[in-house]
């Protein structure tokens, strides 16, 4: 250590933007979607961003519902970050390669396969980040988006 320095860390700094972020790994089954809404809703609250906890919880669930339909392995991962001082990211990561794919219409009678007209309608953007092994599925929301 050069002279004059302290080997003491410095005070920790919390920062209002990136990480922390909240996330939990959940099995794939439909009533995970509950526990993400809750996740989301937490993290929302403490960030007090509550304007926007209606349509993340709506988009958070049709991200899960994909992932346990279409994952391979009996878990997955939800994500929720701060994107910005204003907006949020949420994830699900699963261990699928299949990329979901926005349709460009729906049968009014399908009674399945709409969630990502939700999510492209209520999201600044969303995407997919493929990995070796799966992929993640993310949506950004802001206040005074949609």
């Amino acid at each position: 250590m050069p002279p004059g320095e302290d080997s003491t860390p410095g005070p920790a700094a919390s920062h209002p933007t990136g990480h922390p972020a909240y996330s939990q790994t959940l099995p794939r089954e439909p009533r995970s979607a509950a526990v993400a809404r809750r996740l989301v809703r937490t993290a929302l609250t403490v960030w007090g961003l509550e304007s926007l906890i209606e349509d993340a919880t709506l988009v958070i669930t049709e991200l899960v519902s994909n992932a346990v339909d279409h994952g391979r392995l009996p878990s997955i991962r939800v994500i929720v970050s701060r994107s910005s001082a204003n907006g949020i990211r949420l994830g699900v990561v699963d261990r699928s390669k299949t990329v979901p794919i926005l349709r460009t219409h729906a049968d009014e009678e399908q009674t399945r396969g709409r969630g990502l007209f939700l999510v492209d309608a209520l999201t600044e953007r969303w995407g997919t980040e493929l990995y070796r092994w799966g992929k993640q599925v993310w949506a950004e929301l802001g206040e005074g988006v949609a």
